[in-house]
C-alpha cells in the first residue's frame, strides 16, 4: 500500500518528537498530529487571506518534507522559522500568526505553540539598561512559541540614535540565536515601514527572510466578516438592512485611505448598530424574540453617513492599531 506525504505526517512528527524532545512532552504525540489539521482547517475557514492561506500551506509542505529527510537520515539544510507579516491594521495577521504557532507545535518546531503579542510599550523601558531586562521577561514568556512583535518598526524609529528600541532589538536576536529550537518571531507591520525594522540589525535579514503579505479585504469579504459577526452573535439582518450594509462596506473600501481599519472597522460599525439596536428594542413595550435578534434599517440610519471611526491624527500614522479582528473560521 502507498503511503502518501500526508498519511506520515503524525508518524513524522513522532520520529522529531523522539529524537529531539522529552519523554514527558511525547506522550501528547497523537493530540499533536489532530492540532495540525485543526490549525490548517482553522486557517482554510478564514475569510479571504488566499495568498496568506497558500504561503502558510507551502511552508508547512516544506517543514514536513524536511521532517522526512531528517527521519531518513539525509543532510537538512539549515532552515529559519522566523516570519515578517506585513500589511494594513484589521487584515488578520494576529489571527494567522497565533494559527502558527499551532501549526509550528504539531509539526514539532515549537514544544508549545503559544502565542505572546507584545509591541514597543511591551519591550522598551525608559531608563538605560531597564530595556533589556524588560525583553527578556518578554521572551521567558514566549519561550517554546510564538513572539508576535506589533509594529515591529516602533523599534527603530528614524533618527534613532538615542533610541531604547535598539537594545530591544539586539535582546530579541541574541533570543533567537541562543533558543533557535524553540522560539520562533513574528515581526508586523505596515509593509512600507517594515524595512527600517529588518534593516536596523545585520543578523534581522538573515533570521527574517520569508515575508507574508496581508492583503486589504475587499467590500464582499468585509460583509462576510460582518455577516459573521451577526450570526455568531445571534442577531438577524433583515433584507433592507442587508442591503445597506452590503452598498455601505463596499463603498467604504472602494473610498479606503490610509487609515482603512478592514475587520476593525467592521467591528466598530457592529458595535454601533448593535448599540442603536438597543435603543430601539428598549422602547417597545413587548418585545418578542424576533423583535430582539432583528437589526432593521432604523439602526442603521443614523451610522451610515458618519466615519466608522474618527481620524487619526498624521502624527500617529505609524502606531495606527495593536490587536487584529480576525475570528474563528470566517468570524474576523
Amino acid at each position: 500500500m502507498n503511503v502518501t506525504l500526508k498519511d506520515r505526517t503524525a508518524e513524522t512528527a513522532a520520529v522529531y518528537f523522539e529524537r529531539t524532545r522529552s519523554p514527558i512532552i511525547r506522550k501528547f504525540l497523537p493530540q499533536k498530529a489532530q492540532t495540525l489539521e485543526e490549525a490548517m482547517a482553522e486557517l482554510d475557514g478564514l475569510i479571504g487571506l488566499e495568498v496568506v492561506k497558500k504561503d502558510v500551506d507551502s511552508l508547512v509542505n516544506l517543514v514536513k518534507v524536511r521532517q522526512l529527510r531528517r527521519e531518513r537520515g539525509m543532510k537538512c539544510p539549515d532552515m529559519s522559522f522566523h516570519l515578517v507579516f506585513s500589511g494594513n491594521p484589521g487584515t488578520g495577521k494576529t489571527t494567522v500568526a497565533r494559527i502558527v504557532g499551532k501549526l509550528y507545535s504539531a509539526l514539532g518546531i515549537l514544544s508549545k505553540g503559544h502565542l505572546v503579542e507584545v509591541d514597543r510599550s511591551g519591550l522598551v523601558a525608559g531608563d538605560v539598561g531597564q530595556t533589556a531586562i524588560k525583553t527578556q521577561e518578554v521572551i521567558a514568556k514566549a519561550l517554546g512559541g510564538v513572539l508576535f512583535i506589533d509594529e515591529a518598526y516602533t523599534l527603530s524609529p528614524p533618527n534613532a540614535d538615542k533610541d531604547f528600541g535598539q537594545e530591544a532589538i539586539d535582546t530579541i536576536l541574541k533570543a533567537m540565536e541562543d533558543h533557535r529550537d524553540d522560539f520562533v518571531v513574528i515581526a508586523a507591520g505596515y509593509a512600507t515601514l517594515m524595512p527600517r525594522f529588518i534593516d536596523s540589525n545585520p543578523g534581522l535579514k538573515s533570521r527574517f527572510n520569508k515575508y507574508l503579505f496581508f492583503e486589504d479585504y475587499n467590500g464582499q469579504q468585509l460583509f462576510e466578516i460582518f455577516k459573521g459577526r451577526v450570526d455568531r452573535n445571534d442577531y438577524r439582518l433583515d433584507a433592507q438592512a442587508e442591503a445597506a450594509v452590503r452598498d455601505h462596506l463596499q463603498e467604504l473600501y472602494e473610498d479606503r485611505d490610509e487609515n482603512f481599519g478592514n475587520a476593525r472597522d467592521v467591528r466598530n460599525l457592529f458595535e454601533k448598530i448593535v448599540a442603536a439596536q438597543a435603543d430601539r428594542v428598549a422602547g417597545l413595550e413587548t418585545p418578542t424574540d424576533e423583535d430582539i435578534r432583528a437589526i432593521t434599517v432604523e439602526d442603521l440610519k443614523d451610522l451610515m453617513d458618519v466615519p466608522l471611526r474618527p481620524r487619526e491624527p498624521e502624527a500617529k500614522e505609524e502606531t495606527d492599531g495593536v490587536s487584529e479582528d480576525q475570528g474563528p473560521a470566517g468570524g474576523q
